[in-house]
């Protein structure tokens, strides 16, 4: 998604919450305070890296092992995990290509399905990095 401003704010924390969000991701810099979301039940991760690059493996590290600590365990309820960058075109596409192909999809289908959902997403250098991804860490896909 794109990024809250100190304004919107709460719109956003009403939308996350209708949609369980447990964790909330920042790959850009911040424009609000991460409390009101924190306050909100929500645990907000300061991930940044620099618009229009691909990310660092330390994020995508980091990335992995918290959508592997979300995943349903049996018998408990699924979390969600928002990301979001300035505009929601570049370095959030890329976090959720990674988990995506992390699950079993084939690259070149995970861009497509990204962009047709969020149209402009990814510019050439990132679409490169996500076609040329090799899983880390292999699951099954589950998409909603």
């Amino acid at each position: 998604m794109d990024s809250p401003t100190r304004e919107n704010l709460p719109v956003y924390i009403e939308e996350m919450k209708k949609h369980n969000v447990t964790h909330l991701v920042r790959v850009c810099e911040p424009a609000y305070p991460p409390e009101p979301v924190e306050q909100a039940g929500i645990t907000v991760h300061e991930w940044n890296f620099p618009d229009g690059e691909e990310p660092p493996s330390a994020v995508i590290d980091r990335w992995l092992d918290l959508v592997e600590a979300c995943e349903a365990k049996k018998g408990e309820a699924r979390q969600t995990i928002a990301v979001h960058c300035v505009a929601g075109l570049g370095r959030a596409p890329v976090l959720v290509a990674i988990a995506l192909i992390e699950h079993g999809l084939d690259p070149l289908d995970v861009i497509q399905l990204i962009r047709s959902r969020r149209h402009g997403a990814m510019n050439p250098r990132q679409a490169r990095f996500v076609e040329k991804y090799k899983p880390r860490r292999k699951k099954e896909c589950v998409i909603m």
